[in-house]
C-alpha cells in the first residue's frame, strides 16, 4: 500500500511545463492484422498514464517520442479488433511488430459516464449503454441519434424529423427537462428552455466516437437535471483520427397510400477534415447540412371532447393539436351576461316588437372555438440544419493538453410544447476551452443561442384572425341590408381578442337568428326549442350551429390559398410577443468545472473530486421573461462532489459518492449514491445500488412571465406572486383569488342556471396562501445482473424502484375585480346577470362577472410542486448472441409502471409506454466488403398528458435496415437502407407528428489523405 500527500494542482502543472525536453523513449513499429499480414490504418497508440498518443499510417507504421522514462505501458486499440497493452522497457525500440485479433467478442467495451473513471462495461456499478464507432457506422436508422431509442430502456419523442428528445424510466415529454445531454462534456440544454436540442448542434456520422447513456437518477456526479438520466456523446480527437472524411446522403420521405403530402427529396452532406503536426498540435474542421420536408402534423384528436354536447354528432367548440385558431372559444352562455351584446342582440329585430333579445335564453351553453387553418398553412415545414464544429489541440508536454472546441448548429425546425412553435432560423453556439492531463481536467464553456425567426404557430393564427375579422367588416357592409343581422359590436376585450369577440359574438347572433326565423321553416318564437321532442330539438340546434358557422366562416375565415391569405400571414408573423408571434431570445449559460483523479497518489482505493459553477443569462428582451434590453436576469448554481471506490475482496467492489449543488433561488442538495458489484466466476456481475437525483425549477420555471392571451404565465419565485397580488382579498376581507378548476365549475353552473346564482359562487375554492417553486427530488433503488457467458451470450437486466418528491406542476389561479362603489343591480341592468335585490349594494365585495371569461388580465398559470409522494418501477432485459461467421442477434425488452402518486386534478405525465422492445440480427463482415443490419422495435399504446394535449398514442411497430458494401480503393462505403420501410405511419406524442418512411442511400468517403 502507497500513501503520498496530493501535490497541488498549479505544482503539478509547473512541473509538467519545466520537464526535460530531450525525449527518454523511442519507439517505431508496425500494427498488422493477425491473419492477413495487412497493415492496419489509423490504429490508436495511446501512452497509459499520459496524454500523449498517435496513430498509424497507410502502412502501418507509428513512431512515438516519449518524455518519461522506461517502462512505459502502450494501449493499442482499433474498431473492431481486439484491445492490447503492451509493456515497454526500452529506451529506444526501432522495430516494434504489433499483431491485432479480430473481434467479435462482446463486453469488451470500455466506458467513462458511469463512474467518471475507465472501467469495463460489465462491472459497471449502475446500468450503462453504449454505442461505439462500430455501432455508429453500421445502426439500422438513417442516422446514429435515432438509433439511441434502439437501446434499452429508451424513449424518443419527435417534434420534427431533425429534432428527438431522448427519455429513460418514464415522465417523457417533448421537452425532456429531467435529462441532461452532454456532448464533449458540455451541456446541449437550449438556456431559456432547459432542455436537450437533440443533435441540432451535436456532431455528424464522421466525427462521433461514442455514446454512452446511463438511465436513470445520475445527479450524485452529474449534478442537477441529470434526473430520468444522462446521454454523452463524445466526438473523435484528431490525433487519433486523421485525415479527410466525406458523406453524402440522398433520400425519400412521405412515400406510401397514407403520406400526407407528395414524396419529398431529403438531403444531407458532412465533411471533416482532422490533421496532427509532430504528434503536438492537431485540429480538426467540421461541417455538415441536411433539409428535407418535414413530417406534417395532421391530428385530428379533439383536446375539448369532454366538451361535445350530448346529442350532437360534432363539437362546436372542437380543439384539435394540428388546426390552429380553435384555441380561441367561447361558452354562448355569457353573452346574455353581457349588457354591450343584449343591447347588440335588441337591435335585430325578427317581428314586430321582437328582438334577438328575447331569444338569450334558447343560447345553448355550447363551447364554439373559431373555424381554424391547417397547420401545413401556417408553420414552417422546410426543415433545414447546418452545423460546424471546430477543434484546437495542442499538447504542451507528455502529461498535459489544451484545447479549443466550437460547436454550432442553425437551422429550421418544429417544437412542440405548450404549444407549436416553428423554430426558425434559429442558432445555437457553444465554446470550449479545457486543460487536461491523465487524472484530472479544467473546463470552461459558454452555450449562446438565438431564436432569430422563430414564432409561436398559434399566436400567428390569432393575429390572422385578428385582421381577418376586421377585414370582414368591409364586406359585411356590402351585405343587402336585411341580411345585417349580425353586427361586429362587442364587449371590450384585451388587445389581441378582437378576433374572438367579433366572430364569436357574430355566431351568437347568427344561431339565434336561424332559431327566430328558419327552424322547421318559418322560425320558433322564445322558448319554444325547449318543448319539442328531444330528437327534432337537437336536429335544430345542430342545424343552427352549421348555419351560423357557414356565415361567420363566409365573413371572416380566409382561403389559405387565396392572396389576401398570404398577404396577412406576411404581415401576421412580424412583430414580438406580446404584439407578435416571435421571440427574441439571445440567453446564454456559462459554466466551468473541473476534476481531479488522486489515482497517482493513493493506491489502495479510488478517489475522484470535482466541482462546478453555472450562470444562466436571461435576455430575452421581454418576450419570455421579465427583463429589458441590456438588462439581463442571472441565476448561479454550484456544485462539489466526491467519489470513492474500493475492492474490498478480489469479488466485490464497493462505491459511493456524494454531491453537493446550490442555487441562489433555493436550498441546498445533497445527492449521494452508494453501489456495490460482485463478481461471480469472473463473468456473472450482479450489482445494486442506491441513488438520488433532484432537478431545480427550470429558467422558465422560475422567471417566465408571457402572456398567451389566454392566461400570463408566471416562474414560481415568491415575486411572482407578490406582483400579481395571487393572493389579494376584497376590502371586505371577501376572496378574489380562486382555483383555475373551481372557477371552470362555477362558469358551467352560472350558463346553466342563467344567473350568477348562490349555487355558482358556492363552487368557488379561495386560493389565499401559496408554495413557491422549489427543486424536485428522485430516491432510486437498482438491482442489476450482467454477465458474458461463454464469450458468446451477453446478458444484462436491471429492475429499479423510484420515489419522486415535490413534483414539478403548475396550477391555474383566476383573479375576480373588486367592486369599487355602490351598485344598485338587477337582472336586466346588470352587466353580468345578477338575481340580487337591487337595493342591494356591493362596494368592496367580489364582482364574480369579471371571470367569466378569461384572459391573460386574470387567468395566471403558475409554477409549483404537488404535495403527493409519486412512485414508479421497471425492469428491463438485454441479450445478445455472438453467432458463427460474424452473425449476432440480440434483443431487449423493457418494463415501466406508475404506481401510485397523482391525484384526479393533475396532469399524470409519465407518458412511457408499459411494454417495448428491439429485435436486431445482423453481419457488419457478411463477406469482406458486404454487410448488413435489422432492427425490429414495438411499443404498446400508453396514455399521454401534457399541456399541448392529453390522449392516447397507439401502440406501433418500425422496420430499420441496410445494407453496406466497402469499396477498399476508394476508401469509402456505400450504404442503401430504410427507417420504418414498412411504411406504416405512426405518433410517438399527442401533437407530435405523423412520422412516415425514410429511404436512402449514402456514400462514405473515410480518412482520406490521412
Amino acid at each position: 500500500m502507497k500513501l503520498t500527500l496530493p501535490k497541488s494542482l498549479l505544482s503539478l502543472v509547473f512541473l509538467m511545463l519545466v520537464s526535460v525536453a530531450f525525449g527518454q523513449v523511442s519507439i517505431k513499429g508496425q500494427v498488422t492484422d493477425e491473419a492477413t499480414g495487412e497493415p492496419l490504418i489509423g490504429v490508436s497508440i495511446l501512452v497509459k498514464g499520459t496524454v500523449l498518443g498517435t496513430i498509424t499510417d497507410v502502412e502501418g507504421n507509428f513512431s512515438l517520442d516519449i518524455k518519461s522514462p522506461p517502462p512505459v505501458s502502450l494501449i493499442i486499440s482499433s474498431v473492431g479488433y481486439e484491445r492490447l497493452e503492451l509493456d515497454i522497457d526500452q529506451a529506444s525500440v526501432s522495430s516494434l511488430k504489433v499483431e491485432m485479433k479480430e473481434s467479435m467478442m462482446l463486453g469488451q467495451e470500455v466506458v467513462v459516464s458511469a463512474s467518471r473513471v475507465e472501467e469495463n462495461i460489465l462491472q459497471s456499478p449502475v446500468s450503462i449503454e453504449k454505442m461505439d464507432i462500430l455501432a455508429v457506422q453500421n445502426t439500422s436508422s438513417d442516422t446514429y441519434y435515432k438509433a439511441i431509442a434502439n437501446l434499452k430502456g429508451v424513449d424518443v419523442a419527435t417534434s420534427s424529423i431533425n429534432f428527438q428528445i431522448i427519455n429513460a424510466r418514464g415522465f417523457g415529454s417533448t421537452g425532456n427537462t429531467r435529462f441532461v445531454q452532454l456532448i464533449d462534456g458540455m451541456d446541449t440544454q437550449a438556456p431559456a428552455l432547459n432542455f436537450p436540442i437533440g443533435n441540432l448542434n451535436g456532431p455528424s456520422e464522421l466525427d462521433v466516437e461514442s455514446v454512452e447513456l446511463i438511465p436513470g437518477a445520475s445527479s450524485a456526479l452529474y449534478g442537477p437535471n441529470a434526473f430520468n438520466g444522462i446521454l454523452l456523446i463524445n466526438s473523435k480527437n484528431p490525433f487519433e483520427y486523421q485525415g479527410l472524411s466525406a458523406f453524402v446522403k440522398t433520400g425519400v420521405n412521405h412515400v406510401g397510400s397514407n403520406a400526407d403530402h407528395e414524396p419529398a427529396l431529403m438531403k444531407e452532406a458532412s465533411l471533416r477534415y482532422a490533421k496532427s503536426f509532430n504528434n503536438k498540435f492537431a485540429f480538426k474542421i467540421n461541417g455538415s447540412y441536411s433539409s428535407a420536408e418535414d413530417w406534417h402534423g395532421t391530428s385530428s384528436l379533439d383536446r375539448n371532447a369532454i366538451l361535445q354536447p350530448e346529442g350532437l354528432s360534432f363539437n362546436p367548440g372542437s380543439d384539435k393539436p394540428h388546426f390552429h385558431g380553435d384555441e380561441a372559444s367561447i361558452n354562448l352562455g355569457i353573452f346574455p351576461f353581457s349588457s354591450a351584446w343584449r343591447t347588440l342582440a335588441r337591435t335585430n329585430t325578427v317581428g314586430p316588437g321582437v328582438s334577438l333579445d328575447s331569444y338569450r335564453g334558447d343560447l345553448p351553453t355550447h363551447v364554439v372555438s373559431l373555424t381554424p387553418y391547417k397547420e401545413v398553412d401556417l408553420i414552417d415545414y422546410g426543415a433545414e440544419n447546418i452545423k460546424a464544429n471546430v477543434g484546437l489541440y495542442y499538447r504542451i508536454t507528455d502529461q498535459l493538453e489544451l484545447s479549443y472546441l466550437y460547436n454550432g448548429g442553425f437551422g429550421t425546425s418544429i417544437y412542440t410544447g405548450a404549444q407549436r412553435y416553428s423554430l426558425s432560423n434559429f442558432g445555437i453556439q457553444q465554446h470550449r476551452a479545457q486543460l487536461r492531463g491523465d487524472n484530472f481536467y479544467l473546463r470552461a464553456y459558454g452555450t449562446f443561442e438565438n431564436s432569430g425567426d422563430s414564432y409561436i404557430t398559434e399566436f400567428l393564427a390569432l393575429k390572422i384572425n385578428e385582421k381577418a375579422v376586421n377585414a370582414g367588416l368591409t364586406s359585411y357592409s356590402t351585405l343587402p341590408q336585411s341580411d345585417r343581422y349580425v353586427r361586429f359590436l362587442a364587449p371590450p376585450e384585451p388587445e389581441g381578442r378582437e378576433s374572438v369577440t367579433g366572430y364569436l359574438t357574430s355566431y351568437s347572433l347568427a344561431y339565434l337568428q336561424y332559431i327566430a326565423t328558419q327552424a322547421n321553416g318559418t322560425g320558433l318564437s322564445p322558448g319554444e326549442l325547449a318543448t319539442l321532442p328531444e330528437s327534432q330539438r337537437l336536429q335544430i340546434i345542430s342545424e343552427a350551429h352549421n348555419t351560423a358557422r357557414a356565415f361567420v366562416d363566409d365573413l371572416f375565415i380566409l382561403d389559405p390559398n387565396s392572396q389576401e391569405f398570404n398577404d396577412l400571414k406576411k404581415a401576421s408573423v412580424n412583430g414580438v410577443v406580446p404584439e407578435g408571434p416571435k421571440f427574441n431570445d439571445k440567453s446564454a449559460m456559462y459554466q466551468a468545472e473541473g476534476q481531479y483523479d488522486f489515482k497517482n497518489e493513493i493506491d489502495f482505493m479510488e478517489l475522484q473530486a470535482g466541482a462546478s459553477f453555472r450562470m444562466f443569462a436571461l435576455g430575452s428582451n421581454g418576450t419570455i421573461f421579465p427583463d429589458t434590453s441590456g438588462n439581463d436576469i442571472t441565476i448561479k448554481e454550484y456544485g462539489a462532489y466526491v467519489q470513492a471506490g474500493k475492492k474490498l475482496t478480489d469479488n466485490f467492489k464497493l462505491s459511493g459518492s456524494v454531491r453537493f449543488d446550490k442555487n441562489e433561488n433555493f436550498n441546498g442538495q445533497v445527492n449521494p449514491r452508494l453501489s456495490g458489484v460482485y463478481t461471480l466466476n469472473k463473468n456473472h456481475n450482479f450489482r445494486a445500488s442506491f441513488q438520488t437525483g433532484f432537478r431545480n425549477p427550470t429558467t422558465q420555471g422560475q422567471f417566465i412571465d408571457l402572456n398567451i392571451i389566454s392566461a400570463r404565465l408566471l416562474g414560481g419565485l415568491p415575486e411572482f406572486y407578490e406582483t400579481y397580488r395571487l393572493t389579494r382579498t376584497s376590502e371586505t376581507n371577501q376572496p378574489l383569488v380562486f382555483t383555475g378548476g373551481s372557477v371552470n365549475d362555477f362558469r358551467n353552473q352560472a350558463f346553466e342556471d342563467g344567473s350568477i346564482s348562490e349555487a355558482a359562487i358556492a363552487q368557488l375554492e379561495s386560493f389565499t396562501d401559496y408554495q413557491s417553486v422549489k427543486p424536485e427530488k428522485v430516491k432510486s433503488m437498482e438491482l442489476g445482473y450482467k454477465s458474458l457467458i461463454n464469450n458468446k451470450l451477453m446478458v444484462d437486466a436491471v429492475y429499479f424502484y423510484n420515489i419522486y418528491n415535490d413534483f414539478i406542476t403548475q396550477i391555474r389561479l383566476v383573479v375576480a375585480e373588486e367592486f369599487t362603489t355602490n351598485q344598485s343591480l338587477d337582472t336586466d341592468q346588470s352587466p353580468y346577470g345578477y338575481t340580487y335585490n337591487p337595493d342591494a349594494t356591493f362596494a368592496g365585495t367580489a364582482n364574480y362577472g369579471s371571470i367569466l371569461n378569461g384572459s391573460a388580465d386574470n387567468s395566471y398559470q403558475i409554477y409549483t410542486n404537488l404535495n403527493e409522494t409519486v412512485r414508479t418501477q421497471g425492469a428491463a432485459l438485454g441479450l445478445t448472441y455472438s453467432l458463427s461467421r460474424g452473425y449476432t442477434i440480440g434483443g431487449n425488452y423493457s418494463w415501466n409502471q406508475f404506481i401510485s402518486g397523482y391525484n384526479d386534478n393533475t396532469l399524470n405525465d409519465f407518458n412511457t409506454p408499459e411494454h417495448k422492445f428491439n429485435i436486431k440480427f445482423g453481419n457488419r463482415k457478411l463477406t469482406d466488403n458486404l454487410g448488413f443490419n435489422i432492427t425490429y422495435r414495438w411499443q404498446d399504446a400508453f396514455r399521454w398528458e401534457s399541456s399541448f394535449g392529453s390522449g392516447t398514442v397507439p401502440a406501433y411497430s418500425t422496420l430499420d435496415a441496410q445494407v453496406s458494401y466497402r469499396l477498399d480503393p476508394l476508401k469509402s462505403v456505400v450504404k442503401l437502407g430504410g427507417s420504418n420501410v414498412l411504411g406504416d405511419y405512426y405518433i410517438q406524442s399527442i401533437g407530435g407528428p405523423n412520422i412516415g418512411a425514410i429511404y436512402y442511400i449514402s456514400v462514405t468517403f473515410d480518412e482520406l489523405m490521412n
